[in-house]
């Protein structure tokens, strides 16, 4: 009884608790990369089933009576224990059951009473797993030489490929290998092995496994040498999966020739970028719709003297511009901006705060969507004070951006151009987000997902789980996010580009480009239908270069990546979350009561709560059209009423040498009362604005003072504290020697037309 017990109980489970490696395949199978296990072993994860042909050779080879005994073999014990007693020569007698006890013993000191433990327990191995989960203990755990443990690892590093690859040659070549594993070492008893492996061949030609042509070509087969390199496609995905699955066999969505086709790109780029020293680089693409990795390159094929080791896809970098859709689209979806709404482009001042475009330029009014196009810096600050900072925030928490981790405060209207930091995992899989909210919403009958900005997926075992909430969008509406997309589709190219016609030729992609401050980091995202591209390319180190902009630098790249993917319809216009309105093709706004010409323009549905175009404005003229008039002074029955569009005068200041076809409101007559009209405007510095001196600064600082008026032609006279100190005329600015203090400034025109504000000059704290 008690003898029963013990042999009930003497296995330990798991069989074998050895720590494997780390074993990445792709979504096909194919090996993508590997990690050595902790204990420096090369052995993989326990193999599923045992291909035929190694199997037919180590049945032959070590334990041809293996489907018929009961764990241990009497005849070939027996065998082995006569040639023990009577010969110098060793023979051991073991069935493959019993080699995979010794294997789970660690290989105990060969003995007598180890063979009895080894035959009693192999009785209960047998007892308790098929004969088929036996030889998969056996082909994962036999050793093959050196640190080589396993088959599917001998496999990979003796002839670079699967076991399910293996020819008749290689299979003899392996079986008999754990029999003799230093046999593997090059020129060194390769006679032996080579001797072993064709007596096995030939039992196999006799057993009839093989014929006498297969039996030719497998004898003159090489026989396996120096251990091979392990393929490495995706180096830092897999170190992250070594991280993340350690010692686990990955599945993962990666699809491999599209891996490799994008290692190619990549390294080409490499190539090209580091002649501007500039080293660094990562891609990743994503399935838009069930948001599985497609392909990841986490950095270029640099050195070490420049961090090649970094995964700079999960690495935080200033995000640049790359968060201007997210704003664009939340106003869209809030109806607080129509698409091509006008927005103020000039110079800009929030509490000391002055943005300025890449190009250092003023549109004075400048469409949203061209804003969004051209990446223009202050029209994004003034949006996003008009939405609220902390509104915005809460909105890129939504879209899963967990680094951009401190108060909305902290960063600041900075936010938007780059002041909060993010990286390549999170940005492209916000831009998927979006694009796959629009696609469920034209898929379904009008609905919405659920967790559209979760985390990307990697192992093929995980489902898309974007399901049904029914008709409440998680974050932007499908309008909003169909309208953003298609601005997107605008090449947004600063003056100055060239050659940018080649992209027009590539399939639809909505994409943006972002740089950081001093050159240190370029973006380009970008979405089809199907995928989500991202790239980052700049110096790990964050050295600027003056080639790290998101056009020079990112872009061609992006572009490359989409010639190599399969071509994507452009996204669905979502009717159900759209209307079309009477629009003023001027102001972009809903068309006012004096707009003289409407378009009808499909807007998302909240856009109607915008307010109406009040960039025209009734007025009345002379009988000549050249001056203004009023019924103070001017006959009643002679005035001619005209629709006039007109900007502030500070936009206009901007605007009007952008487009000639902008006419400022005629003069009023002489004598014509003026009402209320506002003629001129401080461009700097703006009311409640502080002129902040550095620091440790002592004595008088320069100031440029600029005023913009609707007569470029009047003359202006300043005046400081009272007193006159110059005229302007076409040109209003005055360069001062101020030191701290406040003072009053006032302006007056020819006509005696006059504004003034105070101006604070301090010190910084």
């Amino acid at each position: 009884m008690i003898l029963v017990v013990f042999w009930l109980l003497c296995l330990h489970k798991p069989l074998f608790k050895d720590p494997t490696a780390t074993v990445v395949v792709s979504q096909e199978g194919k090996l993508l990369g590997a990690r050595i296990a902790s204990d420096g072993q090369w052995r993989f994860p326990a193999v599923d089933s045992v291909p035929y042909r190694f199997k037919s050779c180590i049945l032959e080879f070590e334990d041809a009576y293996f489907y018929s005994h009961p764990g241990f073999n009497p005849v070939a014990m027996s065998k082995a224990l006569w040639s023990n007693l009577t010969t110098n020569n060793r023979h051991g007698g073991s069935t493959l059951t019993q080699q995979v006890v010794r294997l789970s013993r660690k290989n105990q000191k060969r003995t007598y009473l180890e063979k009895i433990i080894e035959t009693f327990m192999a009785t209960r191995v047998e007892a308790g797993y098929s004969k088929a989960e036996i030889l998969n203990f056996y082909a994962s755990n036999a050793p093959f030489g050196g640190n080589v443990v396993g088959l599917e690892s001998a496999c990979w590093r003796y002839f670079g490929i699967p076991s399910s690859e293996l020819s008749w040659g290689q299979a003899a070549a392996l079986a008999v290998l754990p029999n003799a594993p230093s046999l593997v070492f090059p020129g060194k008893n390769e006679s032996i092995f080579k001797a072993k492996r064709d007596r096995l061949l030939q039992k196999l030609k006799e057993e009839n496994y093989i014929d006498e042509t297969t039996y030719e070509l497998a004898v003159a087969e090489d026989l396996p040498g120096k251990p091979r390199e392990l393929p490495d496609h995706t180096p830092h995905f897999t170190e992250r999966m070594a991280r993340e699955q350690s010692g686990n066999y990955v599945n993962s969505t990666i699809q491999f020739n599209l891996q490799r086709r994008i290692n190619h790109i990549t390294s080409e780029a490499y190539y090209r970028l580091d002649q501007n020293q500039i080293h660094n680089l990562a891609v990743l693409i994503l399935d838009v719709n069930s948001r599985e990795v497609l392909s990841y390159v986490g950095n270029a094929p640099t050195t070490a003297q420049h961090a090649n080791y970094v995964d700079i896809i999960t690495r935080q970098r200033s995000t640049g511009s790359t968060l201007k859709p997210f704003l664009f689209a939340s106003l869209l979806s809030a109806g607080e901006l129509l698409p091509n709404s006008l927005v103020a482009d000039v110079p800009t001042s929030i509490n000391g705060y002055n943005p300025q475009n890449f190009d250092r330029s003023y549109h004075g009014a400048v469409p949203a969507s061209e804003a969004l196009a051209q990446s223009l810096n202050v029209p994004a600050v003034n949006l996003l004070r008009e939405y609220g900072l902390k509104r915005f925030y809460n909105n890129l928490y939504q879209l899963n951006f967990k680094s951009i981790d401190k108060s909305a405060d902290y960063y600041g209207l900075s936010l938007i151009l780059g002041g909060a930091e993010s990286n390549l995992w999170q940005l492209t899989n916000a831009y998927a987000g979006m694009a796959a909210t629009l696609n469920f919403f034209n898929s379904t009958s009008s609905e919405y997902p659920d967790h559209a900005f979760d985390e990307p997926v990697y192992l093929k075992k995980e489902t898309n789980r974007v399901t049904s909430k029914n008709q409440n969008p998680e974050l932007f509406d499908a309008g909003a996010i169909y309208q953003t997309l298609k601005t997107l589709r605008e090449v947004n190219r600063p003056e100055g580009s060239e050659n940018w016609e080649f992209f027009s030729d590539a399939q639809p992609l909505a994409w943006k480009t972002g740089t950081s401050y001093g050159f240190k980091d370029a973006w380009a995202v970008g979405v089809t239908g199907d995928y989500a591209i991202g790239v980052w390319v700049g110096n790990a180190d964050g050295e600027g270069r003056p080639g790290i902009t998101g056009i020079q630098a990112a872009a061609p790249i992006l572009f490359e990546v989409l010639d190599v993917l399969p071509d994507s319809d452009w996204f669905e216009m979502p009717y159900d979350e759209l209307v079309e309105a009477e629009i003023c093709p001027q102001s972009g706004n809903l068309a006012g009561l004096f707009c003289p010409v409407s378009i009808q323009e499909w807007i998302p549905k909240k856009g109607t709560r915008t307010e109406a175009c009040k960039f025209h404005q009734q007025v009345f003229l002379n009988q000549e059209g050249d001056q203004r008039v009023t019924a103070s002074c001017y006959p009643l029955g002679k005035m001619l009423s005209k629709s006039w569009f007109s900007l502030p005068p500070v936009w206009e200041y901007y605007y009007a040498p952008l487009h000639p076809e902008y006419k400022p409101l005629p003069e009023f007559a002489p004598g014509c009362f003026r009402e209320s009209e506002k003629l001129m405007e401080f461009i700097y510095p703006k009311r409640g604005e502080t002129i902040l001196l550095p620091k440790d600064f002592d004595g008088e600082q320069e100031v440029v003072l600029r005023v913009a008026h609707r007569n470029p032609d009047t003359k202006i006279y300043w005046y400081l504290d009272g007193v006159y100190i110059s005229t302007t005329t076409n040109f209003h600015e005055l360069s001062l020697e101020l030191s701290s203090g406040i003072y009053k400034l006032l302006v007056t025109d020819s006509e005696g037309n006059s504004i003034e504000q105070q101006v604070v000059i301090d010190k910084a704290s």
